[in-house]
This record gives C-alpha cells, sequence and structure tokens, in this order.
C-alpha cells in the first residue's frame, strides 16, 4: 500500500511536463469502475496489435476490469490516436502507440488532427529495432552485404514505406552508416515488401520483428543486422547489431501505452503500477522477445522523457527526408 500511495502521490507527467495539481490518493477512489478501452491504431495481427492484446490481457485480473483492444487503423495512426486524444481523460481509455504515432507524426509539417500535448504518458513498453533482410542468396553478414552493395554501385534495391517512415529511417541510418546506397522501392505497407522479397524481386527489407523473423524462417531472407543498441536480440543470438560498428547505427520505434491528456494524476498511476506488474509476468516478456522486441518499462516521467529524446534525435532527419 506504501508503494501505491507513493506512485499515485508522485505520478502523472503530461508529456510536456507536470500537470501541475496535487496528486491526492484516496482510499475511496473507485478507479477504474468500468472496462478499459486500448486503442490500437494498426489493423489486427500487426507487432502493435501483438504487444496491446498480450499487456491487456494480464492487466485485466489486475484492474478489477476488463481491458478490451480496439482497433482503429488508418491514415499513419492518426485515426486512432485522434480518437483516444478525444475520449474523456478519467483513465478508461488510453492509446497504444508507436513510434510513428508519437515521434514522426507530429515531426512533419502537415496538419494533425492531434498533438503529442494531447497525451499523457502512462509507461513506455517495448522497443523494437529493425532488421536488414536480404534475400536468399545475397549476402551472409554484413561485410559481404556491404561489398556487394558497393560493386553494384547503388544499384541494388530496398522497401520503403515511404520516405519519413520508420523503416526507410532505419535504412537511410544503416545506408550512411556503412557508406552504401541503394534504390528505395515504395510500398504501403511490410506485408507487400516481404512477399516480393521471398519471390526474389526485391533485393533487401528494412523491417521490425515478426516480419523480419518470418523471412528468415521460410530460409527465403538473411537478417545480416539489427539496429538495436548493444544488447543483442534474444531471439537472435547470433545477429549482431550494427552499432557493434559505430553508435550512429541505432533506429528504433517504440510501443507505448498513454492516456488522454488532463487524466487524474492517481489514475496514471494505477494503470501505470498494472502494466509494469502485467510485463513482469515471464510468459508475456518471452511472447514480447520472441517478436524482436525489448521489454521496457519504468515511470511515466521516463516515457515523456523518452519521446522528447526521441523527437530531438530524428527531427533534423526527419526534416531532410520530407523535402527530398
Amino acid at each position: 500500500m506504501q508503494r501505491r500511495h507513493f506512485l499515485r502521490s508522485t505520478s502523472g507527467l503530461a508529456f510536456a511536463g507536470a500537470l501541475g495539481m496535487p496528486a491526492i490518493a484516496r482510499a475511496a477512489d473507485p478507479f477504474p469502475t468500468r472496462a478499459v478501452t486500448m486503442v490500437v491504431p494498426f489493423p489486427p495481427g500487426g507487432a502493435t496489435d501483438v504487444a496491446a492484446r498480450t499487456i491487456a490481457e494480464r492487466m485485466s485480473p489486475l484492474l478489477g476490469q476488463p481491458v478490451i483492444v480496439d482497433n482503429k487503423p488508418g491514415a499513419q495512426t492518426s485515426i486512432g490516436a485522434d480518437a483516444a486524444a478525444r475520449a474523456a481523460p478519467d483513465g478508461h481509455t488510453l492509446l497504444m502507440a508507436s513510434g510513428t504515432t508519437m515521434t514522426l507524426n507530429p515531426l512533419m509539417p502537415e496538419k494533425l488532427s492531434y498533438k503529442a500535448e494531447d497525451f499523457t504518458p502512462v509507461v513506455l513498453v517495448t522497443t523494437l529495432p529493425f532488421a536488414v533482410v536480404v534475400r536468399k542468396g545475397l549476402a551472409t553478414d554484413i561485410p559481404s552485404f556491404v561489398a556487394l552493395a558497393k560493386s553494384r554501385g547503388g544499384q541494388l534495391n530496398y522497401g520503403s514505406n515511404g520516405p519519413t517512415s520508420f523503416n526507410n529511417i532505419a535504412a537511410v541510418v544503416v545506408m550512411e552508416g556503412l557508406g552504401i546506397k541503394m534504390q528505395e522501392i515504395g510500398y504501403r505497407g511490410d506485408a507487400q515488401q516481404l512477399t516480393d522479397l521471398m519471390a526474389g524481386t526485391l533485393d533487401v527489407i528494412v523491417v521490425g520483428g515478426s516480419s523480419a523473423l518470418g523471412a528468415m524462417r521460410s530460409g527465403r531472407g538473411t537478417i545480416i543486422g539489427w539496429t538495436g543498441e548493444n544488447e543483442r536480440l534474444a531471439v537472435t543470438p547470433d545477429v549482431p547489431n550494427f552499432s557493434e560498428l559505430g553508435p550512429n547505427m541505432v533506429c528504433q520505434t517504440h510501443f507505448g501505452l498513454l492516456a488522454p491528456a488532463r487524466t487524474p494524476p492517481a489514475a496514471i498511476a494505477r494503470l501505470n503500477e498494472a502494466a509494469l506488474k502485467a510485463m513482469e509476468a515471464p510468459e508475456l516478456r518471452q511472447r514480447l522477445l520472441s517478436e524482436g522486441q525489448y521489454v521496457r518499462g519504468g515511470t511515466p516521467q521516463d516515457y515523456a522523457a523518452y519521446l522528447r529524446a526521441d523527437a530531438d534525435r530524428w527531427r533534423d532527419l526527419v526534416a531532410r527526408l520530407a523535402k527530398a
């Protein structure tokens, strides 16, 4: 009880800073009083949906109410984000956001239907590196890939979900770090990229965990490296991170839970506590690790700091790619 009171008394930073109101935990507060809706701004079945459903299932008994996943895909995650931002700020609506939602979209010059300041961070759930996957027989590791790319004079091609998509940003980070060039081929998503790579009509894809691991397990694609930090992914311990070659070759997106701005600090603290306990479950951690994700955690303030640092890191590159 002391720990819960402490969390309720100290948590609740909005994205732009403290909410500026006392966080008094009242024993009579019944939160949550009904089901909690977790909005996922992607279709069912993807990495974001997997993370959301995995954590929602384990948060439900901890909160004493169902946590229901509501998929609202479209418009580069803006449809789901806007719906969550407009929900009542009472803690009963959450957004499972991605790096696209909370980092890239707010950096774009186009006017959004929501702002980063429309949300209060709850917890950083996972971070996800990208894998550079080459078609079967093209290369076996980073040195052979670099040698081939340089010998082809920029003629290798790679899939991209758009110039300012996270997978293209990761591709640019890798190319600039390795001193190579490739031709960008536009796609609407990872699925068709994966199909074309496995068919041998696309040379390289730069994608997140489940897509990359699917290509590897099919035997039609080789993961030569991940854009993660120093810690190698447990699911592919023999595959290096590009960061082992240089510190500027890290590029990760993330999944995190947020609530509408002005959600009471006590509710934010309760949600953070339940999420952290859910994330301690060995089966949950194993599921996320097997999807190529790093399990994170921390306080709402930690997540707010992560979002600020992530925006600062990618602001200049996003602006450059948007003009290209």
